[in-house]
């Protein structure tokens, strides 16, 4: 009896030290973890949002990049952390909803071994093509995807990005048949699309735009849900024909699974308060990006959908990863 109320009062101790510790958060520089290499997309959100997390809180919020195999690294790293809210990651599709089918070895589930903290945004992608490529709209895209079965090949930064599984949605959507030409990086796959190596790509926004504006790049369609205000003459891939069609570059917050939920709520505050901030919002309106926030229960939906919707699409377009 002496040994359980010992081993009882010792637990209480912990959880009011937890407690108490989770209400004087942060006490020290928090790690923002960037799972992709610096000057992309990921980096620059994650930045932006590291000065916000620091100013709200007064601490400083150091951003780590720790790169490789589409984002799983860093995001391993995160999920093996202490679950204290001092290290934490802005995350991505191919860490979460597609790494489970790409990596047999996944070192992390990524629905129980990681928190959401807040859903940040989603950037869509643009379906563009080497003007040389004689199509100017999704349908005469297919109709020459059709009429040339295999010839077609688009480029992508890698297994299982946003940029892979675009491709690949439009290939089972549209029924046709085309080669995935997978890089290490966007800055080479856009060098071999203006070149002409490959013939088009569904590339992240923000690269693509200073080539589709100085013409070295067509823009057919965006891959997200509505247009975009930075090209606004461009329609949806869904108005221009693929009923249903819709992917983009997604970015969330997320912190080790069993991080105290007032740390987790914290963080969702001050993220929610970053992506109302007007330069935070301008720097995303800059990027073509969506702004979303809302609450870690809201984010953690998204999650569980994206990922179930992915695995299938695998499935189906019968995707190996090598």
């Amino acid at each position: 009896m002496k040994s359980t109320l010992r081993i009882a009062a010792a637990a209480g101790l912990m959880a009011a030290a937890a407690c108490a510790a989770a209400q004087d958060y942060p006490t020290k520089p928090i790690r923002l973890i960037s799972a992709w290499t610096p000057g992309g997309a990921n980096d620059i959100l994650a930045r932006a949002l590291g000065q916000v997390i620091s100013q709200r809180f007064g601490q400083p919020v150091v951003i780590e990049n720790r790169p490789g195999a589409s984002g799983t690294i860093g995001t391993a790293h995160v999920a093996q952390s202490p679950a204290d809210g001092y290290t934490i990651t802005l995350g991505s599709m191919p860490s979460y909803s597609t790494a489970p089918s790409m990596f047999p070895d996944l070192r992390y589930d990524p629905i129980k071994d990681l928190v959401p903290i807040a859903f940040v945004a989603i950037v869509p992608n643009v379906l563009v093509v080497n003007p040389s490529l004689p199509v100017k709209s999704v349908p005469e895209l297919l109709a020459y995807a059709k009429a040339h079965p295999g010839k077609l090949a688009f480029s992508s930064v890698g297994n299982g990005s946003s940029s892979h599984l675009g491709g690949e949605l439009f290939k089972l959507m549209g029924h046709v048949d085309m080669t995935h030409v997978p890089y290490k990086g966007t800055a080479p796959a856009l060098v071999d699309l203006v070149g002409g190596r490959v013939q088009l790509a569904f590339e992240n926004m923000p690269a693509l735009l200073p080539l589709i504006n100085g013409g070295q790049l067509r823009a057919l369609a965006v891959t997200s849900r509505s247009r975009s205000a930075l090209l606004p003459q461009v329609p949806t891939v869904d108005e221009a024909g693929l009923k249903g069609y819709e992917i983009g570059a997604w970015y969330m917050m997320f912190a080790p699974a069993g991080t105290p939920r007032k740390v987790v709520d914290k963080l969702n505050e001050a993220v929610n308060a970053g992506l109302q901030q007007p330069d935070i919002r301008q720097r995303l309106k800059d990027l073509g990006a969506e702004i979303v926030g809302g609450t870690p229960e809201q984010a953690a939906d998204f999650l569980k959908r994206d990922l179930a919707r992915w695995t299938d699409v695998i499935k189906q377009a019968h995707i190996v990863f090598n």
